[in-house]
């Protein structure tokens, strides 16, 4: 599932490419997305002016000029792409907006866990997938003292506690298994045994290592595409994730693999303690 990065580096790109264009013609190929695409979701878009394009956890936002929100989140394998609308649609184009510019915006998504609807910016903010997320790591209200508050009285995994949503919005199993890498501590580890310095050390990591992952475009394993559907590059900079039976890149130990709930966490035996 695209992750903080992916997303950031997808609105990124569409906000460059977007921004001012008109949406001329929407095409529904397919509804059944993990919540059906409305009836009137076509008509709410067509006709409108995109004027900006925003993040909030990994649901991008396309602000348009009637105070309204096209959200999509790209669930297990989407993407949202802007090209050329000469370019031949793919069998899993299930959206496609058409703009001014000669260009389309186009949801692709094999799996078909994702989620597109058209809300009032009102809506938006009552919505309960909006309401249940917690602070941005890239903001200031995410920070050492907030982090040691959630992980004192947690009962979890530390990777778990990572994870959720309502902890940290945007935060995946990829860069939760590598945050927890670069601070030395296994994801198994309770939460609460952790402690202030720990927990502290986690917080200041988590937006450098982001901000890192945003830098080379995000990670591609399989779906993943920016906005101009190209790949990105972070999956060549991991420590750990994925890397099961592979030597540590700084102690050259063999990587672990744990399963966590239903979800494998990666670690090294030896840096991570």
């Amino acid at each position: 599932m695209p992750e903080l990065p992916e997303v950031e580096t997808i609105c990124g790109g569409l906000r460059t490419r977007v921004t001012g264009c008109r949406i001329i013609e929407v095409k529904v190929l397919e509804p059944r997305l993990r919540t059906r695409v409305g009836p009137d979701f076509a008509s709410k878009l067509r006709g409108r002016v995109i004027t900006d394009v925003k993040r909030r956890g990994k649901y991008i936002l396309i602000l348009l000029d009637n105070d309204s929100v096209w959200l999509s989140h790209l669930g297990m394998s989407g993407k949202l792409i802007w090209v050329e609308e000469k370019r031949p649609r793919e069998r899993h184009d299930h959206i496609v907006a058409r703009l001014d510019q000669g260009y389309e915006l186009r949801y692709h998504d094999p799996r078909r866990f994702g989620l597109s609807l058209v809300l009032s910016a009102t809506e938006l903010e009552s919505l309960p997938q909006m309401r249940v997320l917690g602070p941005e790591p890239l903001d200031g209200h995410f920070g050492a003292d907030y982090l040691y508050s959630a992980a004192r009285n947690s009962r979890r995994r530390i990777r778990d506690l990572l994870i959720d949503q309502s902890i940290i919005a945007g935060l995946g199993n990829i860069y939760a298994n590598e945050i927890l890498f670069r601070a030395g501590i296994r994801p198994a580890t309770r939460a609460w045994k952790l402690g202030r310095d720990r927990t502290g050390k986690i917080a200041k990591l988590t937006p450098r290592l982001l901000r890192e992952a945003i830098r080379w475009c995000g990670t591609s394993f399989s779906d993943y595409r920016d906005a101009e559907d190209r790949f990105g590059e972070f999956q060549n900079h991991l420590r750990v994730y994925d890397r099961e039976g592979e030597k540590c890149r700084v102690c050259a130990s063999e990587i672990k693999r744990v399963s966590l709930g239903n979800r494998s966490a990666f670690y090294c035996p030896k840096c991570q303690k």
